[in-house]
């Protein structure tokens, strides 16, 4: 049966903007790279700490995906820390904008969210 996540694929719509964002500014290591000629598209291979990836696509003209309000389908990614306030500061420090910090009501543990650079809904999750 299922064993864990192996990655998560999201499309951009500027590649060198959210290769940025990804890489530097979340600090993920680049597995691979790739251009697809035949689609005009690039694929990046993201590693995740807990080995698990995330895929970024660049594909022409790609159609917007609403965020808010809520839409059916994939609500958010969230992602687990131990230091909330040190990734909120690393974060705000790179001009990204982070929401006021939530206490999850049934575990208690503290959660925000912020947004890549396509405005979709990231989470950090201290654990």
């Amino acid at each position: 049966m299922l064993l864990n996540i192996h990655h998560v694929a999201i499309i951009c719509s500027d590649y060198a903007r959210s290769k940025y964002f990804y890489c530097q500014v979340l600090g993920l290591s680049v597995i691979a790279e790739h251009y697809r000629q035949q689609r005009d598209s690039w694929k990046l291979d993201l590693a995740l700490p807990d080995g698990g990836q995330l895929e970024l696509f660049s594909f022409p003209e790609p159609p917007a995906r609403p965020s808010r309000p809520e839409a059916c389908g994939l609500r958010h990614l969230a992602f687990a820390v131990a230091r909330l306030d040190t990734v909120i500061a690393h974060l705000t420090s790179q001009s990204i904008e982070v929401e006021p910090v939530r206490v999850d009501e049934y575990t208690g543990r503290r959660f925000t969210f912020f947004a890549d650079p396509d405005g979709l809904p990231l989470e950090l999750y201290e654990i």
